[in-house]
Parts: structure tokens; sequence; C-alpha cells
């Protein structure tokens, strides 16, 4: 077998292992979100998408994980816009800009999207004490890599703690100005309405980054 044929059957296993990924985590939220999370039990989940308990752990190690499964693609986000830049003042540009861009974008992960489904999601999330509690550990695996990319932008001795620090900094901002989005509009408000407060909101707290963070002259 050529190393083209290996190399697509290889990419295939990997498409239909995310595909499974996707189906089981989409499974359980809607049956989360239709009857609660805790009235849902795993084993109802892996009778609706039609595999084993046994199987469904192998991808979702905890009924949490299935839920939080949205949030695996932006653990490395903050890590990958500032892969590359020098500095500290050019690494919380770059943040801010991708910010202020998903926040244009109505990027759900910035709290600023009222479509029925997303607020749904959320409410889930943020209502269930387990899901809550699990979310730092994601959260805590984004600001470590936060942390080791901005270590590459940061000199001297301190760089590795300086870096932890402005990571666990970065994140913090990140999550309260994505909270107080979405309380806004779980409130009674559209993401139109709440966009210019936003904006003026993630100005304020890059802006407290900034002076933090950046030792002036």
């Amino acid at each position: 077998m050529s190393e083209t044929t290996e190399g697509g059957a290889d990419g295939l296993r990997e498409r239909k292992k995310r595909q499974t990924y996707e189906r089981l985590s989409e499974t359980a939220i809607g049956l989360f979100m239709a009857r609660g999370f805790e009235k849902v039990s795993v084993a109802e989940v892996a009778a609706a998408a039609e595999v084993s308990k046994p199987t469904l752990f192998r991808y979702f190690p905890t009924k949490e994980d299935l839920v939080l499964h949205r949030f695996a693609d932006h653990e490395d986000e903050a890590a990958r816009v500032v892969t590359g830049v020098r500095g500290a003042g050019s690494a919380l540009d770059a943040l801010h800009a991708h910010f202020a861009d998903g926040l244009a974008r109505r990027d759900p992960v910035t709290g600023l999207n009222d479509d029925p489904s997303v607020l749904a999601f959320h409410g889930l999330l943020y209502g269930t004490p387990s899901l809550v509690a699990r979310a730092y550990a994601y959260q805590g695996r984004s600001e470590a890599a936060l942390a080791g990319a901005l270590a590459g932008a940061l000199d001297g001795a301190l760089a590795g703690v300086a870096a932890r620090l402005a990571a666990g900094q970065i994140v913090a901002v990140q999550r309260v100005l994505a909270e107080q989005n979405w309380r806004r509009i779980a409130a009674g408000e559209s993401a139109g309405q709440v966009y210019a407060d936003a904006v003026v909101a993630a100005e304020l707290g890059f802006g407290q980054l900034r002076d933090g963070l950046v030792p002036s002259n």
C-alpha cells in the first residue's frame, strides 16, 4: 500500500473519529437541554446515540465532557493568537484584536450571541454546578497553553513566572467579558443592543491588562 493511500486511510479514520465525537456530544447536549443535565443518565445518552456505554466512555471520560466538548477547539485559541509575537504589548494587541473580531462576528465564545440555541447551551452550562466546575479545568488548560506561548514573547529571567501570571489575568478578563455579555443577553437584550458596550468593556479590560503588564517608559 502506498504512503498516499495509507495517509488517506488515516485521514478517513480521523474524520470518522471526529464525527463520532460530534454526534455523541450533540446527542447528549440535546437531551440535557430538553430534560436537565442531572436527569439524563450516561446510559440514556449512549442508547440515544446507538453506542454502548464503554464506547461512549472511550470518547468522553466523564458526563461533563460531553458538554464541554464544544470548547475543545478553543482551548489553545489564545495561545495560537500570540504564537510568534514578540513583547507583551504586541501579544495584548493581538488578543484584543482577536476578541474584538469575535464580538463583531458574534462568536458565542465572547458571550455576544443571541441565537436561541446558543442561549440555551449557555443556560445549561452556567446553570449546572458540575459543568461550571469542569469548565474551570478547560480554562486551566487554556491558561497553561497561553502561558507557554507568552513565555516566548517575554524576555528576562522571570519570563516563565511572568507568562503564567499574565496568562491567568488575560483568561480571567476574557471570561468576565464573555459572562457579562451573556448575562445581559440572557436578561432580554439583543446582541445588537449589547455590542457597543461590549466593545467598550473589552477596551477597558485589555487596557487594564496593558497598564499592569506593559511597563511605562
